[in-house]
């Protein structure tokens, strides 16, 4: 039965596009005495295309004795607990009594004298292909009032328990103890750590939420069908894993905007009833090369996605030869295998993707004779992700039809016909005349 257990929770936490992706939490005590120590607490964001945004992340934990925080640096606690039963010296209030504390970062410009290295971002930890230089996060803090005989053989600290990240979809381990090493206090100095635990934080989307939250549309220069999301991707009009939506635009000039952060997205009313849409367009073909344009509409009428991202897995995009308007890079490759790759935006030019807004780009990828078509919807993308959330992809059968044969882009069949029938046309009405 256990066996079962373990086997259930990694599976339905395994991401193929991402296998060794999570986050990871170290607890490294710097100092330890009798009666108190000190940790530095590190966020480690290892995932390479799951980030972080605002309101960012809240950990929190619960005690296994009596500990009290006495102070924190680069972050807080948002609740002070009750510390009537504690002694302290008033000019020297506790930071902390309560049994289960939450902290969360402080916002950028904090002042300096409470400021640690990595702190400081307001919650927000990047993928580690964005920017791996904030893709970490950290605190310290200075922890009393806890019994080293309660029950552990060593004398240490006994373990808290109950982690959580405080972003949905991410479920953490219990603290297990690992070799300790040293931590990281400036640019310059590094201290000995006398012990470190470590928790990992694993991500599904089935936990994060019943339905999907993007979906993906389809097109091609040869059809005019347009392939829309799947009907009720993210839910149906008035069912209760839907957004709140509205079709009328004068509606929403007196919403809140909730400094960007609304509890729930409110979007525009549309079939598939998703915050956003991925259409994948096939847009000419050349002899060698063919070229698609790939657009991210942001239905969402109050709220703004900051450094966004997109994974697609198709098979021809290790042979991506140029790129328009998007950053770009491969996520996992398996010898010769190369078939998924990550977009986000270009800094200060469209790295936020902004409300009722869109981004869009081009590539051109070479052909590979030995695999390229374009029947059996080929062209086409296997799965497609934003932010992190795999999207709603319409049935294959439905795919827009393509020619499996390249076509010359400098005279088609269609544009020689037309050019023979003009000539033949003129030449019978010199022949009149």
């Amino acid at each position: 039965f256990a066996f079962i257990f373990v086997f259930a929770f990694h599976a339905d936490a395994y991401d193929p596009v991402d296998p060794l992706g999570n986050i990871t939490i170290n607890w490294d005590f710097t100092s330890m005495d009798t009666s108190q120590y000190t940790v530095m607490v590190s966020i480690h964001n290892y995932q390479l295309y799951r980030h972080i945004e605002r309101p960012g992340w809240r950990l929190g934990w619960a005690w296994s004795g009596h500990e009290i925080i006495w102070d924190v640096r680069g972050a807080e606690t948002t609740e002070l607990g009750n510390c009537s039963g504690v002694h302290f010296d008033p000019g020297h209030p506790p930071h902390c009594c309560d049994k289960r504390p939450v902290v969360v970062d402080l916002p950028p410009g904090a002042p300096y004298n409470i400021q640690v290295a990595n702190c400081c971002r307001g919650g927000v930890l990047s993928s580690l292909s964005q920017n791996n230089s904030t893709a970490t996060a950290a605190f310290q803090m200075s922890v009393g009032g806890f019994d080293r005989d309660g029950g552990n053989p060593n004398g240490d600290p006994v373990k808290p328990a109950n982690f959580s990240i405080g972003v949905p979809g991410y479920t953490c381990s219990n603290a297990t103890q690992v070799p300790a090493t040293r931590s990281k206090v400036d640019e310059q100095r590094h201290v000995q750590v006398m012990l470190t635990w470590q928790i990992i934080c694993s991500y599904s989307q089935f936990r994060d939420g019943p339905s999907p939250s993007c979906c993906v549309s389809l097109s091609s220069f040869y059809n005019s069908t347009i392939v829309g999301c799947p009907q009720c991707s993210c839910g149906c009009p008035r069912s209760p894993s839907a957004p709140q939506c509205f079709r009328q635009q004068s509606k929403l000039q007196a919403l809140p905007d909730a400094d960007g952060n609304p509890p729930t997205p409110v979007i525009r009313c549309t079939e598939h009833m998703c915050p956003i849409r991925v259409h994948w367009h096939v847009k000419q073909n050349y002899r060698e090369y063919w070229r698609v344009k790939a657009s991210i509409t942001n239905y969402d009428m109050v709220s703004n996605y900051s450094d966004w991202n997109l994974v697609v897995r198709h098979p021809n995009l290790a042979n991506i030869t140029q790129l328009f308007s998007f950053n770009y890079q491969p996520l996992i490759q398996y010898d010769t295998i190369n078939d998924t790759a990550m977009f986000w935006g270009i800094a200060n030019y469209n790295e936020m993707l902004l409300r009722d807004g869109n981004v869009q780009t081009e590539m051109i990828l070479k052909k590979d004779p030995s695999d390229f078509t374009f029947s059996g919807g080929w062209a086409f993308p296997r799965r497609v992700y934003f932010n992190g959330h795999q999207c709603a992809m319409p049935s294959p059968d439905q795919y827009p039809s393509l020619p499996n044969a390249a076509s010359d882009v400098r005279v088609s069949a269609l544009q020689r016909w037309l050019i023979t029938g003009s000539c033949l046309l003129l030449l019978s009405m010199f022949h009149v005349m």
